[in-house]
């Protein structure tokens, strides 16, 4: 019987360099890193079953002041810190089955030769400016302070024990210069202002160049849109040095100056490919150098579209290097509909997940939600329970299990000569093509549904033949070997569909099925083929063990408490609006009824909700009180619980009569409230349904 998939075999075969966003080396993966390696995983898995020459690369990050920093607390060197992390990084991605072709580290000879290299064409090309900038300085650490590293009282309230940007309690913004009685929050010494001197990638000049980049059709549009604000808003040349002491490589001819950890990380890319060249004799120069016919994608998060859609291709432009064909952006994941919380036991560590559950529910799940948009994307925990049970145990195994016994009883397990459904199995062939377009546009959850309804297809096939019936009249042995043998084809063709997303599972089903599940041998059914005895292939979640996993998630965060300050990241309770949190810290400070009645609480729509350049923990708000009323501009330090996409349209509390306050980053006209411990465990308030934009809250 022919197959339409038979013409895929004379296709031109595509030459393509894929990439994930480079891991940090200061800490696990999360499940967060692991929505990214398993969506690139898949993409990379689908176009190799294709036929197509795909190489998947990666590495870990592994330079900057907070690796330093942590290695010196733990007592051992960066470079044993870095190790440490890469083997759990490699041992994690493994138990995803994540197909890498290289991982690599960012401190590794090629990336150190590549990232001189480009400095030095940025430097001959006149794209490198050179000025002095004075920072804070640790006089006892000997190392200027990024704002999260300088602590005092604040400004405004004169809150002790704040960080140098932003208060906890009264919410005020200011600059760590403004800060009373700063300290390092490393020595405890009073930080001194330090002249130094920094060198500048000169972004500005790539606006013509980043504005046709921008309209090329590289980035989803919504990204592409983004993008466009900072090119409006005027591009700033870039600070690509830091200096000692910093872990990470020494700018040639600048003694004490380093490479600013994000100017080597996206050289890691080719810094790793280098590597895998130099291993297999891969021809590197057709995937770096322009005018060879190769493809280049970069799969990463939405929070550093910044670095990859506009510094990476004007410094690869002006290195004479090519450009990406495509930057493939994902949303964040939540967990049960919020951002990953450690106190819920929901910031779940690879490492965790594994102990419990088995990686290819998971990988499903993701893939069953995965789109093309940026989009967040919400791993319920019920849901995925229920999916993956449903979907995979429940409708692919079982046509494989139904049909399997009776061909190992009766028929010696093989399959009969002639196929009694030519048209159905033909169906299920002629329904890869579509599938494969949407794997290859990465709408992964589209193609999961059409593999479903073609899994309920075929059961609904078996349960209309009934073998099982038909086994126990005498006489109708060939029709019980003939319905049999079109399930298991069936099967066969599902699989091959979902072996990108499953790729264990697939394993197991080629030693059952006793051939191949590549995309390109699927030319017609199966005849007369000997098959092993059925083995399951996969067991069902177990709601016990999600809830044991979620168990140890949170005592993981109670065990760890202690070691987080190693991690050096942005500390937590950033809320600009938490009244609830400043009012417990500061109890002596007692307000009358009277006071308190002042306060003018009003329903809020946000319309409108963005990033603040230049600021860790804000977002500006747009808040409209009624059509008759005008907006509001509010900033609110909730940037680390809530993306800014998912805001708008949402309805919250303001207080509407707080005096309008001048920031650094323009005016704030009012306050939102909400709850939480700060961090990423923060909440707005949300009226009931019903609540309208204007309503006074009582």
């Amino acid at each position: 019987m022919p197959s339409t998939n038979a013409a895929m075999v004379t296709q031109k075969t595509r030459r393509i360099l894929v990439t994930s966003a480079l891991p940090y080396a200061n800490g696990p993966l999360h499940l967060g890193h692991l929505l990214e390696q398993v969506q690139t995983d898949i993409w990379v898995r689908f176009q190799k079953s294709r036929g197509h020459d795909c190489v998947y690369v990666c590495a870990d990050d592994a330079h900057g002041t907070a690796i330093m920093l942590t290695a010196e607390k733990l007592g051992i060197s960066a470079q044993e810190q870095i190790d440490r992390i890469k083997q759990d990084h490699e041992k994690d991605s493994a138990g995803f089955l994540i197909g890498f072709d290289n991982f690599h580290t960012t401190h590794s000879d090629e990336t150190r030769y590549w990232s001189e290299t480009i400095y030095a064409r940025l430097k001959a090309n006149g794209h490198i400016a050179e000025r002095e900038i004075t920072q804070a300085f640790d006089p006892e650490k000997n190392l200027f302070l990024a704002d999260r590293f300088i602590k005092g009282s604040c400004p405004r309230c004169k809150t002790p024990d704040q960080y140098g940007d932003n208060c906890e309690a009264c919410g005020a913004t200011y600059s760590p210069t403004e800060l009373i009685d700063p300290v390092s929050a490393l020595s405890g010494a009073k930080p001194i202002e330090k002249a130094s001197t920094h060198f500048f990638f000169k972004l500005p000049e790539f606006e013509g160049l980043l504005r046709q980049w921008l309209d090329s059709g590289s980035l989803q549009s919504q990204v592409a849109n983004k993008l466009r604000e900072w090119l409006d808003g005027g591009l700033q040349e870039w600070d690509i040095s830091r200096d000692a002491p910093y872990f990470g490589f020494e700018i040639p001819g600048e003694p004490g100056k380093f490479f600013y950890v994000w100017l080597d990380a996206p050289i890691g890319y080719i810094g790793s490919f280098q590597n895998y060249c130099d291993r297999t004799g891969h021809p590197f120069d057709d995937y770096w150098q322009p005018g060879h016919d190769t493809e280049l994608y970069h799969f990463i998060g939405k929070d550093i579209v910044n670095f990859h859609g506009l510094f990476w291709p004007a410094m690869l432009d002006s290195a004479g290097l090519r450009t990406p064909s495509g930057i493939f952006v994902h949303g964040f994941l939540t967990v049960n509909g919020t951002k990953m919380s450690k106190s819920r036991g929901t910031f779940i560590n690879a490492a965790t997940y594994l102990e419990h559950l088995d990686a290819e529910y998971l990988r499903y799940y993701f893939a069953a939600k995965l789109n093309a948009s940026v989009d967040d994307i919400d791993l319920n925990l019920e849901d995925f329970t229920q999916r993956v049970n449903s979907d995979v145990v429940g409708k692919v195994v079982n046509i494989a299990s139904r049909c399997a016994g009776f061909l190992r009883k009766g028929f010696d397990n093989t399959l009969a000569a002639e196929c009694a459904e030519p048209e159905l199995v033909q169906a299920f062939l002629d329904a890869g093509e579509g599938i494969a377009a949407l794997y290859d546009s990465r709408e992964f959850n589209k193609a999961i549904r059409d593999i479903i309804a073609l899994a309920d297809r075929a059961n609904q096939y078996i349960d209309e033949k009934k073998p099982w019936v038909l086994a126990k009249e005498a006489g109708r042995e060939q029709e019980v070997h003939a319905a049999c043998s079109v399930g298991i084809n069936l099967f066969r063709i599902l699989m091959t569909y979902l072996k990108p997303v499953l790729p264990a599972m697939a394993e197991k089903s080629e030693a059952f099925l006793q051939c191949s599940l590549d995309w390109h041998a699927l030319n017609g059914p199966l005849l007369a083929h000997s098959i092993a005895p059925f083995k399951p292939l996969l067991t069902r979640v177990d709601s016990d063990k999600v809830a044991a996993m979620l168990e140890a998630s949170k005592a993981s965060a109670v065990d760890g408490a202690g070691a987080a300050a190693t991690t050096t990241q942005a500390p937590p309770g950033n809320n600009d609006t938490n009244a609830a949190d400043g009012a417990a810290q500061h109890s002596d400070r007692t307000i009358t009824f009277e006071d308190f009645a002042k306060v003018d609480l009003r329903v809020a729509c946000i319309v409108a909700a963005d990033h603040v350049e230049g600021a860790d923990k804000l977002l500006q708000l747009t808040l409209s009180l009624g059509d008759d009323q005008p907006t509001r501009q509010v900033f609110a330090g909730i940037k680390a619980a809530y993306d800014p996409d998912e805001l708008v349209g949402r309805y919250t509390v303001m207080v509407a009569n707080l005096a309008p306050r001048k920031m650094r980053f323009g005016i704030s006209q009012g306050m939102v409230l909400a709850a939480g411990p700060g961090g990423e465990d923060i909440y707005l308030l949300q009226p009931d349904s019903g609540a309208q934009p204007g309503m006074q809250v009582k």
